[in-house]
């Protein structure tokens, strides 16, 4: 069975104000022709559909379109809700929906209610495990804890059960939208961490003979048999060595990885990021080949040249981000709020704060009162997402 496998989409979703409609529309036409040259059995997407809980119009209209153009194919496609998309809204109609054949896994009562298809070999059962928030789904589950791996270890337990009832044989898939240990992070994911931890171990899908994973951006392999599609477009510099792809994997007649090919999506233009002092990018004849890509800029000119942006877009008329970090100075002296905030959690943000009006880093309690915070606000968000 060939199953085409792909994530995280964020319809809706800019690029530094850049609007990506158009780029989103292109890859639905590359995802729909794909299907279609390539014989495929079955579509998974693995969440984050749109990129917010109630996205622009424009967004939802080319997602009507893609589900319309998949349903004329024919072939059969599983979707999930993640934790950027309002679970209750991208599920409303399922029933009907599934009928067409596209099948929207959204509540997570459902998650042990396969998709049965077959192929020459027998049945294959495809389990969508939709983005799951502990806090939310802990008594649902009858998990011990609020913790990604408590809930989606329970999860998990219901699916494995559901497939031991099922003729020997019979083969399985799971969607899930999730950060498991060994996946590298980009920039624009949002962050799920909950008790300080976000991440889940690859063994709590073991009993499956594939997952197919949502939620990080960077197309990857953690192991055979779980797999990041990643997301069809950059959304962050941090992007920009990626390799923008879907997999392609052939589930062979014992349920074995026979195949898993990385199928190109296209790139609405290729992204840059330049360092050095203002006048050596401006002239610099190395930097010819990136004038047409969206650039991101950091100057390291001790002191802040003049019109630098309006400069920049003289040779670079893509470039969309500016920061500065003058070389030579002291650690942190000139660096911008963003910049010293880069790369850190809300939780360590906090502590630093405490630890700056105090004199005193905060103690074990208090770290775990602020954790509790957090994880209060962050559930609380998406219960209010929820009801929306």
């Amino acid at each position: 069975m060939r199953i085409l496998h792909t994530s995280d989409w964020h319809l809706g979703r800019a690029f530094h104000r850049v609007n990506l409609l158009g780029a989103q529309a292109a890859f639905v036409d590359h995802l729909v022709e794909t299907v279609r040259t390539r014989e495929v059995d079955a579509v998974l997407v693995a969440g984050d559909v749109y990129d917010r809980a109630v996205p622009p119009l424009a967004a939802v209209e080319l997602y009507d379109r893609a589900l319309h153009r998949l349903a004329d194919l024919g072939v059969p496609t599983v979707m999930i809700s993640g934790n950027h998309d309002s679970a209750r809204r991208l599920g409303v109609g399922a029933g009907l929906i599934d009928r067409a054949g596209i099948h929207l896994r959204t509540d997570p009562d459902g998650c042990a209610d396969p998709v049965v298809l077959a192929d020459v070999h027998g049945e294959v059962a495809l389990y969508g495990l939709p983005y799951l928030e502990p806090a939310l789904v802990k008594d649902r589950f009858g998990a011990g804890r609020v913790s990604h791996e408590a809930v989606l270890g329970a999860a998990m337990d219901r699916i494995r059960a559901d497939l031991a009832t099922r003729p020997p044989g019979t083969r399985s898939v799971v969607l899930a939208h999730a950060f498991v240990t060994g996946g590298q992070a980009s920039d624009s994911e949002r962050d799920i961490t909950v008790g300080g931890v976000e991440a889940v171990p690859a063994a709590v899908f073991d009993g499956v003979d594939y997952a197919a994973l949502g939620h990080l951006h960077g197309c990857q392999t953690i192991n055979e048999r779980v797999r990041y599609s990643g997301s069809p477009l950059a959304y962050s510099f941090s992007e920009a060595d990626h390799r923008k792809t879907m997999w392609l994997v052939e589930l062979g007649a014992e349920g074995e990885i026979a195949g898993a090919e990385r199928i190109d999506t296209p790139v609405p233009r290729a992204l840059a990021r330049l360092r050095g002092p203002l006048e050596e990018l401006l002239d610099d004849p190395a930097l010819a080949g990136y004038e047409d890509r969206w650039v991101e800029a950091t100057l390291t000119d001790p002191v802040r040249p003049d019109d630098p942006m309006a400069r920049l877009a003289a040779r670079f008329p893509h470039v969309l981000s500016l920061a500065f970090d003058p070389e030579g100075r002291e650690e942190d002296s000139g660096a911008s709020y963003a910049q010293r905030l880069k790369g850190r959690s809300d939780q360590e943000i906090a502590e630093d704060f405490v630890a700056h009006v105090r004199g005193g880093a905060p103690s074990e309690a208090e770290r775990a009162v602020l954790q509790g915070a957090f994880d209060d606000v962050r559930t609380d968000a998406t219960r209010q997402e929820t009801l929306r």
